[in-house]
């Protein structure tokens, strides 16, 4: 074993970072091991000096990120400060310094991945994240290294632990959005501001990253459908226990039947009760991705949190240290597939649409004929009258976006129709 130690640097030192630097400390010699030589901690920067990190050499602690990835001795700097900047301008300066880059950033690995990428090549170095999606499952190295000499044709999954806890409670327990938003809030599995998780932020940009890598092909956060889960109500899930389905907030990569192009989404849809997805519970991930040789695979367990997040985290740091040790690096950006990333208007689902109409007769053949002038075709259909209004429940087959939208823009129209209640994408058949 090398003696002389390879030297990491910490940037960010707030939930995961302390686990990150805790565990560094406590397995120091199984690290040592696993690697090949030791490794130290040289330095950690934060925002806030003078606040107590147990565990950690107060002489270790910098404000100054900035000369801290510019020594030109650091080995590997880990960030997990989060962000746009100044992450972006701290790794890629890591990199022109001779440092490799273990990551946790997927906002910015989604937005700039492609020019981390090629900022790392260009410096021989090693760009890692692992943590970046999906906390301590190992998906983004099966993705890029175990299933490398398979066709992967599509990834859907669960992958923001505060939306499935919101979820799962109104789904167990019959709440509304807000309460089980407040319950989530209490428990720490939401933020003050829980926007990025609940309008889909957060599991946007990891469908990005997991559809850049599953089809070899640049997806970047701009490029993925988003709809978040706010309007969601009690409402929608008495409809899909009706059909014998729970409602999810689902990260949707495919690859087209033709293969010609991808599509990268983001929303809440129905799924089966039948489906393993429908059994993940609180505030889990699971992921499914399908490929030709390999069939189906499922990936769960804890999608964040300090320890799960730093285990990650610690993965990507023994792997990047590896390489260090014998001066080479890992797989980079895989992007030569180039294919086009189809707009929402072209993916083809099934829908559940509730509509409020009129009791009377003939309404029924108005709907239905709308669906069919716009070539949407009805699978099933439940209606419920009282009092001179009634609600009308249609589950269609499989259809465009496009074409439901301009369905639903004409059912807008029709003097029967009082309003759309909600319209709900149907997945996992």
């Amino acid at each position: 074993m090398r003696t002389r130690p390879l030297k990491v640097a910490l940037l960010g030192c707030g939930v995961v970072g302390s686990e990150v630097a805790r565990i560094m400390t406590t397995h120091a010699d199984d690290l040592a091991a696993r690697i090949g030589a030791p490794v130290e901690l040289a330095g950690v920067a934060v925002r806030r000096p003078g606040k107590v990190r147990e565990g950690i050499d107060p002489a270790l602690v910098t404000t100054d990120a900035t000369a801290l990835v510019k020594r030109g001795d650091i080995d590997v700097i880990v960030e997990v400060i989060g962000g746009i900047e100044p992450a972006r301008t701290l790794i890629t300066t890591a990199f022109e310094h001779g440092a490799s880059v273990v990551s946790a950033n997927k906002a910015l690995l989604a937005q700039d991945g492609a020019a981390l990428h090629a900022a790392a090549e260009a410096h021989g170095r090693d760009l890692y994240y692992e943590a970046a999606v999906a906390g301590a499952i190992p998906l983004i190295r099966p993705l890029r290294e175990s299933l490398a000499g398979d066709k992967v044709n599509r990834v859907l999954g669960i992958v923001n632990g505060t939306t499935n806890f919101i979820l799962d409670k109104m789904d167990s327990t019959g709440a509304g959005y807000q309460e089980a938003l407040d319950e989530a809030t209490a428990l720490g599995y939401a933020e003050a501001d829980p926007t990025a998780d609940v309008e889909g932020f957060d599991a946007a940009a990891k469908a990005a990253i997991l559809a850049g890598i599953a089809f070899h092909t640049r997806v970047r956060l701009d490029d993925v459908y988003r709809e978040g889960m706010t309007e969601v109500t009690a409402a929608d899930f008495a409809s899909a226990k009706e059909m014998g389905c729970t409602i999810k907030l689902l990260a949707i990569c495919e690859r087209a039947a033709d293969g010609r192009s991808v599509t990268a989404r983001v929303h809440p849809a129905m799924i089966p009760l039948t489906h393993p997805l429908a059994s993940v519970r609180g505030a889990y991930n699971a992921v499914f991705v399908e490929s030709d040789a390999a069939g189906q695979l499922m990936f769960y367990g804890p999608g964040a949190g300090g320890s799960p997040t730093a285990s990650a985290v610690l993965g990507d740091l023994v792997a990047v240290c590896r390489n260090r040790l014998t001066g080479s690096t890992g797989p980079g950006e895989s992007a030569y597939a180039a294919l086009p990333v189809s707009p929402m208007g072209d993916v083809v689902t099934r829908y559940h649409i509730s509509l409020d109409v009129a009791d009377k007769p003939g309404v029924l053949a108005q709907v239905a004929t709308v669906f069919a002038e716009h070539g949407v075709s009805i699978d099933t259909v439940r209606q419920q009258g009282k009092d001179g209004e009634a609600s009308l429940v249609v589950v269609t087959h499989r259809a465009s976006d496009a074409a439901l939208n301009g369905t639903v823009e004409a059912l807008r129209k029709l003097d029967t129709v009082r309003g759309v209640a909600s319209i709900m994408r149907v997945e996992g058949e």
